[in-house]
């Protein structure tokens, strides 16, 4: 009789514990602070690591940096990774706005929902405006090939070239709502009363997100007839 069960993931070492762990807190207080204002104390301290733990993973702060950066790439990855594995010039028109409205959802999802894009969003945020090395590790990582699939992905269910001007301006403005609900997030919150945003809201903005991405897309569809 063939045993049917899934094997057990492995257990994480230790040294995986202290890693994770320096790199979460490292997300947190670089987002926060800014790298330069962080020190590798504060940053072992908050993770209950040794300091010496930072050279030892890392090499120093600066490769704990990369690091973090390599974290985001592997955790928003793992969210867009349907639209990203399927071929989009094998789908026809309504399964690629499929692939694209439900990466949207998943996006919503991870950037609203999650309580760790409230430790790299900021980290991120920090990035663009102070650019270094961990931003070409994010946006060769995520940013360019993730926009790059969902043109792709538009191109397919419009009939627009997925690199003009108007079809990659257009996918920043889908992304960009959704971004906004973090960015945003305490203004959001005031305005809209809310205490926080639970399950039931991030479903509520996810549909409201989605709705305007199909919405446009039919318009487009319908000028190109």
């Amino acid at each position: 009789m063939t045993d049917s069960r899934q094997p057990s993931p492995p257990i994480p070492s230790n040294a995986d514990v202290t890693r994770l762990a320096l790199i979460r807190a490292a997300l947190k207080l670089f987002g926060s602070k800014g790298f330069e204002a962080t020190s590798t104390r504060e940053i072992a301290t908050a993770a209950r690591a040794n300091i010496g733990s930072i050279a030892y993973h890392f090499g120093g702060k600066e490769g704990l940096r990369e690091a973090c950066a390599h974290h985001v790439v592997e955790t928003i990855r793992t969210v867009a990774g349907p639209a990203m594995r399927i071929a989009p010039e094998d789908l026809p028109p309504d399964e690629a706005e499929t692939l694209l409205t439900t990466a949207i959802e998943r996006m919503v999802s991870l950037v609203v929902a999650s309580p760790e894009a409230g430790e790299f969003v900021p980290f991120m945020l920090r990035e663009v405006m102070q650019p270094s090395s961990a931003l070409d590790i994010v946006y060769e990582g995520v940013f360019e090939p993730v926009h790059t699939r969902f043109c792709q992905l538009w191109e397919r269910a419009t009939g627009e070239p997925a690199e003009s001007e108007r079809t990659r301006v257009t996918i920043f403005s889908l992304i960009g709502q959704v971004l906004y609900f973090r960015i945003g997030r305490v203004a959001v919150l005031r305005r809209m009363g809310w205490d926080a945003i639970d399950e039931g809201r991030a479903r509520l903005i996810a549909e409201i997100a989605t709705g305007n991405a199909r919405a446009i897309l039919k318009a487009r569809r319908d000028k190109g007839r």
